[in-house]
């Protein structure tokens, strides 16, 4: 894998519907990601406050360090219009050396 030695990880992030570009340039521009994904169209249905709810939405999909969550996290809450945000980190267990090494680039 690239020169990161706490690993490389894959964060998801739902956001309402058009709100996902701002996000996602804020966290490329500060550098606690690599690279985001919006893909937007989404629906989603879930359970809050005790009952189902759907929303149109946009995903985000983040590249960036293990070593870079705990901040990302944090910008993601402080610039998220929702009370509890998605935010769930799923680890990369292999990929191209030279794009992992891209995200070391990009991070630094």
């Amino acid at each position: 894998m690239g020169g990161n030695k706490d690993g490389y990880i894959v964060v998801l992030c739902t956001v309402p519907k058009e709100k996902g570009e701002g996000l996602a340039r804020l966290l490329v521009e500060k550098k606690l990601a690599a690279c985001v994904n919006v893909v937007k169209g989404l629906r989603s249905f879930y359970w809050w406050k005790g009952k189902i709810e759907e929303d149109d939405e946009e995903l985000l999909i983040i590249k960036t360090s293990r070593e870079a969550y705990g901040e990302l996290e944090r910008e993601i809450k402080e610039n998220h219009p929702y009370t509890v945000p998605e935010i769930i980190a799923l680890p990369i267990i292999l990929g191209n050396p030279d794009y992992l090494a891209w995200i070391d680039e990009s991070l630094s």
